[in-house]
């Protein structure tokens, strides 16, 4: 920005203004994973960009995952990470791990940061608020139907109870940071993923927008082209041939359902760009795929 021209510098931040009111007020979900949440240089620039969405009369709020910093604490006490249909199987001695790094570690470093910056950052876990009930996920049996698959502590969200989020929102210039792990009744703690946390706190708050940062340039075709803007119709097609599987799965699924259930717009963008959450936001420019629901 620095080698720009003046003119040019007042262009771009001119470019903002209608984007700045349009999305005045709203709340603003944002699914935060990949290289955006391990490089320095990009953990840096998103909280920036989290606290100027705030300062300019945005609410964001911020779901995290953290699957590479899980793999690298299980690889510590001799563990591996096994998948099924993009979900992680999760035994007792992993669901520990999860618990620390994902409610500890993780999220404790999302929040220093916004603070550092200037922001004020509030860590919660589904348990803060009774904020994510949740029961065992039975995953189905693609090879056997009618039967399902044990993964552990893996949950699927019962219901979401968005008070505390709002209670930070309207009680000040707080920014929700929040760890996918659910509880159910009696107390388990269940590892959720966090695509699908996010998608079902957008659709609670009635979001403007959910933005999903992840590894990718957007949702691609068997080409490796990009798709800059998806139907329910045309998604439904790319499942059933196979082009969105393994970990896209889920993240898929949970934005086209937001889109479904009112959320105005659901991007997925690329987290390894630096000041890609504000490049979407705040610019005329089109970036990763939109979906929407019809």
């Amino acid at each position: 920005m620095n080698n720009l021209e003046p003119t040019k510098k007042a262009e771009i931040l001119a470019e903002a203004l209608p984007y700045i009111r349009k999305f005045h007020g709203k709340t603003i979900v944002i699914k935060y994973g990949g290289n955006a949440m391990t490089e320095e240089k990009l953990k840096h620039g998103f909280a920036k960009d989290v606290i100027l969405l705030k300062l300019i009369g945005m609410k964001p709020v911020v779901v995290h995952g953290g699957g590479p910093q899980i793999n690298k604490a299980l690889g510590k006490v001799g563990k591996s990470g096994n998948f099924v249909q993009g979900m992680r199987v999760t035994d007792d001695e992993t669901m520990e791990v999860v618990e620390w790094v994902l409610g500890g570690e993780v999220q404790q470093d999302i929040v220093m940061l916004i603070n550092h910056y200037g922001g004020q950052a509030v860590g919660l876990t589904g348990k803060d608020g009774g904020l994510i009930r949740a029961e065992k996920m039975q995953l189905p049996d693609q090879e056997r139907p009618g039967e399902f698959i044990d993964i552990g502590h893996v949950g699927k969200i019962k219901s979401i109870n968005p008070q505390v989020i709002r209670a930070l929102q309207e009680g000040g210039n707080f920014i929700p940071v929040i760890s996918p792990i659910g509880f159910s009744d009696d107390g388990e703690a269940y590892n959720i993923n966090a695509d699908l946390v996010a998608g079902k706190i957008a659709e609670i708050l009635q979001a403007e927008k959910l933005i999903m940062m992840t590894n990718t340039s957007g949702v691609l075709d068997k080409e490796n082209h990009l798709l800059t803007d998806l139907s329910a119709q045309e998604i439904d097609g790319l499942f059933a041939d196979g082009t969105i599987s393994g970990g896209m799965l889920p993240k898929i699924g949970s934005a086209l359902d937001a889109a479904k259930s009112g959320v105005n717009s659901v991007h997925i963008i690329d987290g390894r760009i630096e000041h890609s959450l504000l490049l979407e936001v705040l610019t005329d420019q089109p970036f990763g795929t939109m979906i929407r629901s019809h």
